[in-house]
């Protein structure tokens, strides 16, 4: 498990209720571990297929009749499974956010705690950069997404500093970015507001917000009748909508209600939010902000 160690493996199992000959989708492979455990619980007939944009994940394949690596972004998913003849599943876990992999590999720029390239590609053949959007975005565009996907007050300060300062030399690396913005991170507070940049920049590169609207979309198509839809986030941004949709099949707004008062929503929640023990977040730190929601189609 050093690529990834799987957070709440057993529970978000649990939550896809798993049946012996059902088909299952991981759409976040990573490591594997969330995926070997859905195949320790199939039996022969079982079916799981898995999805995994990052090139460094497919050496993690699975030797197992019963198992598909699909090489694409889950934006896509079921676009992929039709390809392989699926147009129904008996359940869908994503474990969303970054694999400890991605964090600990220097060069791919995702880690706070490295000298690397600004990178945070999670598909290394995507056009667009970190890098990029540091040395290219407005002042405007920056200031916004600063604001909007790392919650930061000061986004338009650091914009500003950030433009102003690539004026002079190009910003290429994590520790050059540090050094640009020192001034907005006291030693108190150092960690936390270059992981609020550093998300900001990573979900902008990765368009995350906009991939999980797509693929949570299609979970209502996707789930037969008493199919589970099992979702691990990790930060606030992710977890609003995942929340909002499961409650009102919505990102923003209410749904309608018909002249009776009734209203429409393709999913309920299974049971309670869950997260970590306290031994699993002492075993694995990275598991300390996982929330799990469970839902299934709403009958």
């Amino acid at each position: 498990m050093s690529y990834h160690n799987p957070v709440l493996l057993h529970e978000s199992i649990d939550g896809l209720a798993i049946k012996e000959d059902g088909v299952y989708v991981d759409v976040t492979f990573g490591g594997g571990g969330h995926s070997k455990e859905i195949l320790n619980r199939l039996g022969k007939e079982g079916k799981l297929f898995a999805f995994d944009q990052d090139p460094d994940a497919l050496e993690n394949v699975i030797d197992d009749e019963r198992f598909v690596l699909i090489p694409e972004n889950f934006r896509y998913i079921s676009r992929f499974l039709r390809f392989h003849g699926v147009r129904k599943v008996d359940g869908i876990l994503a474990d969303l956010g970054v694999s400890s992999h991605q964090f600990d590999e220097a060069e791919r720029g995702f880690s706070i705690r490295f000298e690397g390239d600004l990178d945070m590609r999670m598909n290394q053949k995507s056009k667009k950069s970190a890098k990029d959007i540091i040395n290219t975005y407005s002042e405007e565009k920056l200031a916004e997404i600063l604001f909007l996907y790392g919650e930061l007050r000061n986004s338009r300060k650091i914009a500003r500093t950030i433009v102003h300062e690539r004026k002079n030399k190009s910003i290429e690396t994590s520790f050059q970015l540090k050094e640009v913005l020192k001034m907005f991170l006291p030693k108190a507070k150092e960690h936390k507001i270059l992981a609020q940049i550093f998300q900001a920049i990573r979900i902008e590169v990765n368009e995350e917000l906009d991939v999980l609207k797509e693929f949570l979309e299609q979970i209502p198509n996707l789930l037969k009748e008493e199919g589970r839809l099992s979702v691990i986030s990790y930060h606030s941004l992710e977890d609003r909508l995942v929340k909002r949709f499961i409650r009102t099949g919505l990102f923003e707004g209410e749904p309608e209600k018909d002249m009776f008062g009734n209203s429409n929503e393709p999913l309920k929640k299974v049971g309670k939010l869950i997260v970590p023990s306290k031994d699993e977040i002492k075993i694995n730190n990275r598991a300390r902000s996982a929330k799990l929601r469970i839902a299934t189609l709403k009958n």
